[in-house]
């Protein structure tokens, strides 16, 4: 026991002279369990500061659409041949005496 003993004590005394008060070295502890093992440490919050990002850029397209949203919904209410245009167009709706021919352009 003594052995291992005298390796800590040897440790001790190589640390610089400010690191060797009880109330550092805790201080130091602190710092590095905070920094390292708690909930809240360096990693978790790059994490998260990441995340908050793309969750404000994702805001900011969000609310670029619903104002475009809102600008057509105001368009499509106030003209009524827009409606019916919209409508044939969109989910191709049709009149009774009318046929619908859907022509789509073929890749290449």
């Amino acid at each position: 026991m003594k052995g291992n003993f005298g390796t800590v004590k040897n440790l001790f005394h190589r640390l610089p002279r400010p690191l060797r008060n009880r109330y550092s070295m805790a201080f130091l502890v602190l710092v590095g369990w905070i920094t390292f093992f708690d909930g809240n440490d360096i990693w978790t919050t790059w994490k998260n500061k990441r995340e908050l990002m793309r969750m404000e850029e994702r805001k900011e397209w969000y609310a670029s659409e619903i104002e475009r949203t809102r600008e057509q919904l105001h368009e499509l209410t106030s003209d009524k041949d827009l409606l019916e245009k919209f409508a044939r167009e969109r989910y191709l709706m049709k009149r009774d005496n009318e046929d619908i021919f859907v022509l789509v352009e073929e890749r290449k």
